[in-house]
């Protein structure tokens, strides 16, 4: 199907979608959407892992030849083509627009189930105060377990008995949540980026200070910090790497690439890049020395090994950490400090994923903010309560973060690297718009990371899980098959299914895909393929350039 024809009307008019008022505005919320829950509670793990202070090496290595470039690569679609994923990707190929909803459709499943960390790390910072998890038999493993209720292993099934405490915690969280949305992309997301990122980091950067101080805290530091350079050796060890910088620089589903079409046109997008992906990976490595302070005390405490204790996300998080707490001094200062960032970085992270599918349907629809805001996120808060505030809502998650992140995130970013660098041939437009404004100019070494080492990398870890999922006999984590198969394979493929159909619908006459942008500058034509852009004396905007030859 074709879209309709843009009126001169449209043309003329321009897309009301928000802005940034600056770079910094920008750069903040892009941190605040990097910095999430996997920079605090599965960064350390991976690094100690995969050789501890030697995993720094390829760690680095990974940010520099895919993170980066990846995310010069959203930055440069969006900004170019100002618009949402769906449209960004229409307007650079038409036939195109499918990855912008896949990006869409992955950021909409991530946002069902984010939210219930939220509540979960919502309702701990409040148990740190009086430790409520000393009162049970079990310890803090046992009182997280009643308290959500979770279904495991074979057990698990369709449920909907609810858990009163993560339902309310739920509720919390998503109104919290269209309140902000509905404020808009600088009243509502950059102000509250600017405000939260600096007081994650200061009360970070607390924990740390305090977890330096507890007895065994240099062990855990040793531990953490200590080169084996012999896993450099080894190809998992940089596979490791590569997947933290992935999952963790909110690449290739949607949310760089539409933080982008809200900056101005005079943007510095390279320099603004390398602020956010290093401060990014600065704060792992701050987290890295806060969590394995606290593990070093905590194996001390209990008279084992480090490596006894090491543990990654939820177990990391609402198990080790409260064991930590309850033996600490001052344990509830520690707690307030470790679960009021995992809130912090957490809804950061919960609003930048959310506005990748209330900007797609505001461009789809050319509805107000406030319109498109409630009508994307009401129907994604009731699904996301029914479905995770119920004694399934854990097993659930597991299953659906892991086939989102590695059939949805994983493989959007393959496909949408190999269709510029190799179907369409864009890298030279892309590459040129990018240096119009940028401090830091991209060349050669931009087009192999982003069309030979990032392709390579991903498809080598696509292929590694998929042989480690189908040898487990259709199991995951001792789940029944028919849960494995249902919201994992099946959601993954259907994601796709979904986004060919949505790229199949025409847009309507009033949507923003024919409209001006919020500056009131014709939206650049399509890529051309192999060409570059020409910079004219008169040219001011990147708009202005038009691929060389035509």
């Amino acid at each position: 199907m074709s879209a309709p024809t843009p009126s001169a009307g449209a043309a003329t008019q321009s897309a009301d979608r928000g802005a940034f008022r600056g770079r910094t505005a920008f750069i903040f919320a892009a941190i605040g959407s990097a910095v999430g829950l996997g920079n605090i509670w599965r960064f350390p793990a991976v690094a100690y892992d995969n050789g501890g202070g030697a995993f720094i090496l390829p760690y680095l290595v990974a940010l520099l030849t895919a993170g980066i470039p990846l995310l010069f690569l959203d930055y440069a679609i969006g900004h170019r083509w100002r618009g949402s994923a769906p449209a960004a990707w229409r307007r650079f190929r038409r036939w195109t627009e499918f990855i912008g909803w896949w990006q869409v459709l992955i950021a909409l499943i991530i946002a069902l189930y984010y939210a219930l960390i939220l509540a979960w790390a919502t309702n701990y910072t409040i148990f740190s105060l009086d430790q409520r998890w000393d009162s049970h038999p079990d310890g803090a493993a046992g009182f997280f377990g009643e308290y959500t209720q979770a279904l495991g292993g074979a057990d698990v099934a369709v449920s909907f008995d609810y858990v009163p405490a993560v339902l309310i915690s739920m509720l919390a969280v998503w109104i919290t949540v269209i309140v902000v949305m509905a404020l808009g992309v600088q009243k509502g997301i950059a102000a509250s980026s600017v405000v939260f990122i600096p007081l994650l980091v200061v009360m970070f950067i607390i924990l740390v200070v305090r977890s330096l101080f507890l007895p065994g805290a240099i062990d855990g530091l040793d531990a953490f910090f200590r080169p084996n350079w012999a896993a450099l050796a080894d190809p998992g060890v940089w596979i490791a790497a590569y997947g933290q910088i992935f999952f963790s620089l909110s690449v290739a589903f949607g949310i760089m690439l539409t933080y982008s079409s809200y900056l101005k046109k005079k943007t510095d997008l390279t320099g603004s890049g390398l602020v956010v992906g290093f401060a990014n990976s600065s704060f792992e490595i701050l987290c890295g020395i806060g969590v394995f302070s606290a593990l070093g005390f905590m194996a001390q405490a209990q008279g084992v090994a480090i490596d006894e204790v090491v543990v990654a996300g939820v177990g990391l998080a609402f198990i080790a950490f409260p064991t930590i707490i309850s033996e600490a001094p001052a344990g509830a200062l520690i707690g307030v400090l470790f679960f009021g960032s995992l809130v912090l970085a957490g809804f950061t992270s919960l609003i930048s994923i959310v506005e990748v599918v209330i900007a797609a349907v505001q461009d789809k629809f050319g509805l107000a903010r406030v319109s498109s805001t409630l009508l994307v996120c009401v129907p994604i808060a009731v699904v996301s309560t029914v479905l995770f505030s119920t004694t399934m809502g854990l097993p659930l998650l597991d299953v659906m973060d892991k086939w989102a992140n590695e059939y949805g995130i994983v493989a959007a970013a393959l496909v949408s690297s190999l269709i510029v660098a190799f179907v369409v041939r864009g890298m030279p437009t892309l590459r040129d718009h990018l240096n119009f404004r940028g401090t830091f100019h991209i060349g050669r070494w931009w087009y192999a990371c982003v069309a030979i080492i990032a392709p390579l990398v991903l498809g080598v870890s696509l292929i590694i899980s998929t042989v480690s999922l189908l040898s487990a006999d259709g199991t995951y984590e001792g789940y029944p098959g028919w849960f494995v198969l249902v919201f994992g394979w099946l959601m993954a493929i259907g994601l796709v299914v979904v986004a060919v159909i949505l790229s199949l619908i025409p847009w309507p006459a009033g949507s923003n895909l024919y409209k001006a942008d919020s500056d009131g500058d014709p939206i650049a034509p399509e890529v051309v393929s192999g060409k570059g852009l020409v910079t004219t004396p008169e040219a001011t905007t990147p708009h202005e350039l038009r691929p060389a030859g035509l």
